[in-house]
């Protein structure tokens, strides 16, 4: 029986339990889901009926709640150099764990924030960290999931140290923890291409970070270079990372009973890619 659990992101269009049946569809045993859309500030409320909807369907599919990865609005900034926008930021990104907390989910993924070429690193970490404790004070229940990123343009959360920094200054150290990306993993700079390089980026992760905090993946293969900071996706051993560094990954007991989720970007193919990833285990 393995101890890996695979899914994508799949849509939420037409009410957020449309995920649950999107997921089963594609023989998914995880899934991510936006809970709102995400291009968007505003969203009406979770009425009682979609949320007991949501429930009792993903009771049925036998998918459990940790193995789901909601991932918050794109347009949320918690190290935003402006104090309006920072705010408008915070106030969205709660509203996004309590609509996690009224689906009876876990935990919450999330882009670190940006500095804008405004302020420092530092002063936008300090601003993201600020917002995290500020939300675990308003919530509860919620893990909030920091996913590195692949650094393009102003984005924090590439470096290893920068989530390890923010970590470092969150008081509930309970509820937070990070999601590796393996498309922005490899175009941030770390190689896992090769079992010595999957083994020498994979201990960094454990020394700065620890997989203590790992909540989740999302398995992407990637378009651009190593080191390009450029975050495209490419579908599971048709870009630059390669099959063997899925099969590394399906192999290491640190990613097991965490939701591995698929971004990659022909959805139609998103059945054999979890059957693939599956057929990479080791017995």
């Amino acid at each position: 029986m393995s101890n890996k659990y695979v899914g994508a992101h799949t849509s939420a269009a037409g009410g957020v339990y449309n995920a649950i049946r999107n997921a089963e569809a594609i023989g998914a045993k995880a899934f991510a889901l936006f809970t709102k859309n995400q291009r968007q500030w505003k969203a009406k409320p979770l009425d009682a009926e979609t949320i007991d909807t949501f429930k009792r369907m993903l009771e049925e599919s036998g998918i459990l709640p940790k193995h789901v990865l909601p991932h918050d609005s794109y347009l949320i900034n918690l190290g935003h150099p402006e104090d309006e926008k920072r705010q408008k930021s915070f106030d969205t990104f709660v509203d996004e764990v309590e609509r996690c907390m009224q689906l009876g989910l876990d935990r919450l993924n999330f882009h670190p924030g940006s500095h804008l070429k405004k302020i420092t690193e530092e002063q936008c970490m300090d601003y993201i960290a600020d917002n995290m404790n500020r939300t675990l004070d308003r919530t509860e229940g919620v893990t909030l999931v920091l996913e590195n990123t692949a650094g393009q343009g102003s984005n924090l959360g590439w470096k290893f140290e920068h989530l390890a920094y923010i970590i470092d200054r969150i008081e509930d150290k309970s509820r937070v923890g990070v999601c590796i990306d393996t498309c922005h993993m490899f175009t941030a700079g770390y190689d896992i291409r090769t079992r010595d390089a999957y083994d020498v980026s994979m201990a960094e992760f454990g020394n700065v970070i620890g997989f203590d905090y790992l909540r989740g993946m999302h398995l992407n293969d990637s378009k651009p270079g190593l080191g390009s900071h450029v975050d495209r996706h490419e579908s599971i051993g048709k870009g630059k990372i390669g099959l063997e560094a899925f099969r590394f990954i399906m192999n290491d007991p640190r990613m097991d009973d965490i939701p591995l989720i698929l971004e990659t970007i022909d959805e139609t193919i998103w059945a054999e890619e979890i059957r693939l990833l599956y057929s990479l285990e080791e017995e």
